[in-house]
């Protein structure tokens, strides 16, 4: 053997002993870290159900990532598998605390949509039939909603929330693993989901029964988890962990000097039973657990609008045990460590490569499809995706439309699935109406509105609305689409009713009409967007006029009717009842033909539009009002009339009626009190307005110089039964009226 061959040979041996020795320290180094890892103990967090009260859960959180204490599983109930799924998804404490305060939960913890992603029919509805409560029909059966709120936008808002882990199916695999505990509503026991849906687990564990509608998951019906288990200590004990930290934020009992009323003795009941199973769960924690209770005092689980300040109650309950935390805590090298993994992974797919809609009912797919913008090709924008989703809901023919991503053959996909309301498939809505002046004028209607929707694959929908009262009414309308847009439109319909008509001479009452009408016709139209509707018509009718009031020698009056007409309306407004933004407009041009079965020849012009500007708290509204007959022989029956709150609200309701009137009006009102951001919420406003117009009985006669000018006081109150108005009316004249209205608002 050469020297040289002999040195390559020393030195490869010496080479691989190097690097044998490296891999053996590297191997110990490695077997050290893991040994380290695996002495630290496993630490899993509990999180309490307690509504609002478990935003107090954000500043327990706070305190443990400033004391470096990790979090290795986390199990939660109601607020608390809310907070704790969306730690658990990657959020860190600081941006839950962010959405908290910035979120709309009024508008979360709603079902109510916004009134751009109605359609025109349904907006109709909102306007026309303002209570808020809707009643199946379903054969002789009347069939009430399985929950107040459905959760349309709050399974539509944790879906956004947990985007970016949204294809993960199995809890385990999440950044922190986790299970959120709901109840079984049929078995009477409870469910600890730990895989699947993580948005609608979510939202399954917060449906509180009567308030939320339960939600089914693998054929079962589930409900707050807090009936069954508030505190899941339990549920958390059999994931393997070392020490449990709890947090109980559930609502104290009353004292005795507060069961004073059989709703506090109720609401101590329901306390009771759940604070039973919560102390069962307690008493299951060792010495070396920790349990965290925030001094939250008697603040309401419902009160979500100040729901930032049971944040720093959980700060100071947290550090109030920092002794004990501090000692499962680790130092910032390691927990800098631990952060890094928790980052919740993103989804790799940035563009849809199809969009899908499933559904029940007769519906054709095609019509919910020509109701999407969203299509193949679009990034995946949460936003948009939800936006969809509003936009068929304002359909209002489901209980919950909602979206999920979806991964078939390596693509991504959206599908939209409708959920098809379990009280219908028919339905009504309420409304009532009454006006007083406190002088023995008095105006009482209760009515409701049927709809059968959904009759065919084009979505014919059939609309019977039934009113009793001072002015009784029956309209019915078959209403049937033309083609799976949904644009294109024929209505037949049918209308009876009955209403009073005053005549007045020298503003004084001379005598009251009761003025009976019946009429049929046949519409074709098209929808113009979610905004508007173009129609043209026919119909043929007849009435009379008899005196109901007043001298007795006055003549009846028998009239028939027939014409043809042409409308265009429009509606953008944000509220039906107090707008803060947005435009009304209806216009009409009517022709009377003899031709037609009409007693006489005339064309009557007639237009309204409302727009509407905000700023903070205070809304300005113009309306403008005006309505011509182009030959001024049309009969008693067809005057317009004026008189009325906000229509010179100096004056009776219809005292002054003509061929020809004219109306504008200013009104300005604010809304007072703060926005609690309560999920009942009632806005209270105070306003004022100005009005000016009159009625003519010839077209020359119209001007400025003929004017009166009326204007009113008022405040109002957005309730469940519509807006209420307590208004002063005052004209130029000395008249003044007082007014009471309750109902669908003056136009």
């Amino acid at each position: 053997m050469t020297n040289t061959t002999h040195f390559t040979w020393r030195l490869a041996a010496v080479l691989t002993l190097l690097v044998t020795a490296a891999s053996d320290a590297n191997a110990q180094i490695v077997d050290a870290q893991a040994q380290e890892e695996h002495q630290r103990p496993r630490i899993g967090l509990v999180l309490g159900g307690g509504g609002a009260r478990g935003a107090a859960h954000i500043g327990v959180l706070k305190e443990l990532e400033r004391l470096r204490v990790p979090v290795d599983f986390i199990a939660g109930t109601s607020m608390g598998a809310i907070v704790g799924g969306l730690y658990a998804s990657g959020m860190t404490a600081h941006e839950l605390e962010e959405l908290a305060g910035s979120l709309d939960w009024a508008a979360a913890l709603t079902d109510k949509p916004s009134r751009e992603d109605l359609s025109f029919r349904r907006k109709q509805d909102d306007t026309q039939f303002p209570i808020d409560f809707e009643l199946g029909v379903r054969g002789t059966d009347l069939v009430l909603p399985k929950g107040v709120i459905q959760g349309q936008k709050l399974d539509l808002l944790l879906r956004e929330l947990t985007m970016r882990v949204s294809h993960i199916r199995d809890f385990d695999d999440l950044p922190i693993p986790f299970r959120a505990v709901a109840s079984d509503i049929e078995r009477g026991e409870a469910r600890v989901m730990g895989s699947g849906d993580l948005a609608r687990a979510m939202r399954a564990s917060m449906s509180v029964p009567g308030v939320f509608a339960p939600v089914r998951i693998h054929g079962r019906l589930l409900v707050d988890g807090g009936l069954m288990g508030n505190l899941p200590i339990e549920v958390m004990q059999q994931m393997d962990v070392d020490v449990i930290i709890a947090v109980d934020v559930e609502f104290p009992l009353y004292g005795r000097e507060e069961l004073g009323s059989a709703l506090a003795i109720s609401e101590q009941m329901l306390t009771i039973l759940i604070r039973k199973e919560t102390l069962r769960q307690v008493d299951r924690l060792e010495d070396h657990d920790i349990l965290i209770r925030p001094e939250l005092g008697k603040y309401g689980s419902s009160d979500f609008g100040n729901i930032v300040g049971t944040i720093e109650p959980g700060v100071a309950a947290a550090r109030a045990q920092s002794d004990r935390l501090q000692s499962v805590a680790i130092d910032e090298a390691r927990y800098a460590a631990y952060q890094a993994l928790r980052a919740a992974p993103l989804k790799t797919e940035s563009r849809l490569e199809f969009v899908r809609v499933v559904h029940e009912g007769r519906l054709s797919p095609a019509v919910l499809r020509s109701r999407l913008s969203v299509q193949a090709g679009d990034p995946i924008d949460p936003q948009k995706l939800a936006a969809n989703a509003d936009r068929l809901y304002g359909l209002q023919l489901y209980e919950q439309v909602g979206y999920n991503l979806v991964q078939e053959d390596g693509r991504t996909g959206v599908e939209y699935r409708a959920t098809t309301k379990s009280w219908g498939p028919n339905f009504m809505q309420f409304g009532m109406s009454l006006e007083d002046d406190f002088e023995g004028s008095t105006g009482f209607n209760i009515k409701a509105r049927m709809t059968r929707a959904g009759l065919n694959r084009l979505g014919a929908e059939w609309r019977t609305d039934l009113q009793l009262g001072t002015d009784p009414e029956l309209f019915s309308e078959f209403y049937q689409p033309l083609s799976f847009d949904s644009r294109w439109f024929i209505a037949p319909r049918i209308n009876m009713a009955q209403s009073n008509l005053n005549v007045f001479s020298s503003n004084e009452t001379i005598a009251r009409l009761r003025v009976s009408e019946a009429e049929t016709g046949l519409d074709f139209g098209r929808e113009i967007g979610t905004f508007g509707e173009f129609r043209v018509g026919a119909f043929r009718g007849l009435g009379e006029a008899r005196v109901k009031v007043g001298d007795p020698a006055l003549p009846n009056i028998e009239f028939d009717t027939g014409g043809a007409f042409a409308a265009l309306r429009f509606d953008t407004l944000d509220n039906a009842q107090f707008p803060r933004s947005g435009v009304r407009a209806d216009l009409r041009w009517t022709l009377s033909r003899p031709g037609l079965g009409a007693d006489n020849k005339f064309d009557t012009v007639s237009g309204e539009v409302a727009s509407s500007w905000s700023r903070g708290k205070d809304t300005l509204q113009l309306g403008l009002a005006y309505a011509t007959t182009l030959d001024s022989n049309s009969a008693l029956q067809d005057y317009f009339p004026l008189g009325g709150f906000l229509r010179l609200s100096g004056l009776e309701r219809g005292e002054i009626s003509g061929p020809h009137a004219a109306l504008a009006r200013l009104v300005y009102y604010r809304r007072v009190g703060e926005t609690t951001g309560a999920i009942f919420d009632t806005p209270v406003y105070f306003g004022v307005s100005a009005e000016a117009g009159n009625v003519w009985q010839t077209r020359s006669d119209i001007g400025f110089d003929s004017t009166v000018v009326n204007g009113s006081l008022f405040a109002g109150i957005d309730t469940v039964f519509g807006p209420v108005y307590l208004a002063a009316g005052f004209a130029e004249r000395g008249q003044s009226n007082v007014y009471l209205f309750i109902g669908e608002p003056p136009r």
